[in-house]
Formats: C-alpha cells, sequence, structure tokens
C-alpha cells in the first residue's frame, strides 16, 4: 500500500504517516490498533515485539 492510502484510512495526512514508518513521531495507539487490523497482524508483530505476525483473538 502507498503511504497516502494508508494515511487516509488512519484519517491523517501522508507526512504524518511517514514520520511515524521513519521513527521521527510517535504513533498514537488508537493508529497501531487500526494497523493492526488492515494489516490483520498482532500490534506485537508493528512494533517489532515478535517475529509471528499471528494475532491473538
Amino acid at each position: 500500500m502507498r503511504q497516502v492510502d494508508v494515511a487516509s484510512y488512519l484519517g491523517i495526512a501522508q507526512t504524518i504517516y511517514s514520520r511515524y514508518e521513519r521513527g521521527y513521531q510517535t504513533i498514537p495507539v488508537e493508529h497501531l490498533i487500526k494497523l493492526s487490523k488492515l494489516y490483520k497482524v498482532s500490534t506485537d508483530y508493528l512494533l517489532g515485539l515478535t517475529e509471528n505476525p499471528k494475532q491473538n483473538k
């Protein structure tokens, strides 16, 4: 997905999402949860805390 598409999904500007990806800005929990649902992976996976992308149900 393009940054502009993900940013639109989150309801933010593309520049803000770019800052999340580059580590220049902390991602809010609500955006982290939305990304987890969008990509169907766990938040721990997105945060680099596990190599297992599976979501807990």
